[in-house]
């Protein structure tokens, strides 16, 4: 594994490194000239670059254009038929992970992920049979799990009131979401044959059914691996992650958005920042563009009920959107860029590994303020993490849009920074022996004491 050198400065602790981002690597910067980089000291991988050129924009086009040859997959179309409806579509994307699964020894475990729900939208109260289609990639931790999906059912429901109850008329849904649920198809085959013995977390990769009725086959995952205990280290929807064209023309190839919800200093906008400095390093020349909200304005995605559930959960999707091509029988094949979706894919797929590949963030971090220095210095403390070679501390002023500051402790479990946090931020994440860095998680005040009872 190739991994950028680091610079050495003093700090209050002669034995630690404090380093700040820039430009060219990591490089010595007071704390007087801080500047954002959205790399926050993530370190490149060799091995995930090798791994990310085999994503193949062939492969994902023949994944697409077989989908939309199924005429429409609408969750409440036809289940029986061997060339049409949703239940063609599911059972050929199951096909698709298992021959992945042949390819890497039968590392993947490939599962349909069934539920009947209640359709709340439906006039008839209709209760349906949602068939998630998952393929997982165990890890040495398999309570740790990160979810990568796209959703593959389809609909017309821009072409009338009632369009998303028609399961009879053709809904390609090669953008919308043909071009996530291909995008995941192929992260699943080159992620499981570089790493058939998977990594420190658990892999899903997931593909929805009912999405377009109302998050049906997310919102059951998601209930279903609270319900099991397991701890989200994040979720990823790919929606609508293929048009390169606007309604006026204008293009762009070469950018994508990444939704993060709130708050600032919550999980679920440190995986927006830690996607964004995964992109930087892996996929130079094209830009990550985070959005600090939950989704496009009155619109929802497959991450939604993740983050209802107090896990880190992000939307993908293309920078421009052509509404006049949504959920209508226009969304078709011609239309989506299929380099466009492999570096998705790559994007995906890097930030899977990282992650996966990283130890557990440390729980309760706590900050103090230093009466010694006259409440200028803070003492940051957390517990110790079971897989961690180190830490390291990130700070940030309150307006800055991510990590300005990265300080390396060592094994230390605690810290005092010179820098009055009044007034910003301060993070801790772990350090694998590979080098790969968990989520941060920003510190926040002890717990005070049960009050005790008076009498």
């Amino acid at each position: 594994m190739l991994l950028l050198a680091a610079g050495t400065a003093c700090t209050r602790t002669t034995t630690h490194t404090e380093i700040a981002p820039g430009p060219t690597g990591l490089l010595l910067s007071p704390a007087s000239s801080w500047a954002a980089d959205p790399r926050i000291g993530l370190r490149r991988d060799s091995t995930i670059a090798a791994a990310l050129g085999e994503i193949d924009p062939a492969r994902i086009r023949a994944t697409d254009s077989a989908l939309v040859a199924f005429g429409t997959r609408n969750t409440l179309s036809d289940t029986l038929s061997s060339t049409r409806g949703v239940g063609a579509a599911r059972r050929w994307l199951y096909a698709q992970l298992q021959g992945a699964s042949r390819d890497c020894g039968g590392c993947l475990r490939v599962a349909y992920d069934p539920a009947i729900v209640a359709v709340p939208r439906h006039p008839d109260s209709l209760k349906v049979n949602v068939v998630n289609v998952l393929g997982v990639l165990p890890g040495r931790d398999t309570n740790r799990v990160i979810v990568v999906g796209g959703h593959y059912d389809s609909c017309i429901c821009a072409a009338s009131a009632t369009g998303v109850w028609d399961v009879t008329s053709d809904a390609p849904g090669a953008d919308d979401d043909g071009s996530g649920s291909s995008a995941v198809v192929e992260a699943a085959r080159v992620v499981s044959r570089r790493w058939p013995r998977g990594l420190d977390a658990t892999i899903v990769f997931a593909l929805y059914a009912g999405e377009e009725q109302g998050l049906l086959g997310s919102t059951h995952l998601a209930d279903r691996l609270t319900r099991e205990g397991k701890t989200i280290v994040a979720a990823f929807t790919n929606d609508i992650v293929g048009n390169v064209v606007a309604e006026d023309g204008t293009t762009d190839s070469t950018s994508v958005r990444v939704y993060a919800a709130d708050p600032d200093s919550g999980a679920t906008r440190e995986l927006g920042r830690y996607v964004w400095g995964i992109g930087a390093l892996h996929l130079r020349g094209f830009e990550v563009r985070p959005t600090w909200r939950l989704d496009r304005i009155g619109r929802g995605g497959d991450h939604s009920p993740f983050v209802r559930a107090g896990w880190p959960g992000l939307r993908f999707t293309e920078r421009l959107e052509n509404y006049k091509r949504q959920h209508l029988p226009t969304d078709d094949f011609a239309h989506v860029s299929f380099g466009y979706v492999a570096q998705v894919a790559r994007l995906n797929a890097a930030t899977i590994v990282s992650l996966a590949a990283a130890p557990p963030p440390p729980d309760s971090v706590y900050l103090r303020r230093d009466a010694a220095s006259g409440g200028q210095a803070w003492t940051v403390t957390w517990h110790d993490v079971s897989g961690a070679a180190g830490y390291e501390l990130l700070v940030r002023r309150t307006t800055a849009p991510t990590w300005e500051r990265v300080v390396s402790v060592g094994r230390a479990t605690s810290y005092t920074l010179d820098y009055q946090l009044d007034d910003g931020w301060v993070a801790v994440r772990s350090i694998g022996p590979t080098g790969h860095r968990s989520l941060a998680r920003t510190a926040g005040p002890p717990p005070r004491p049960p009050a005790r009872p008076t009498r």
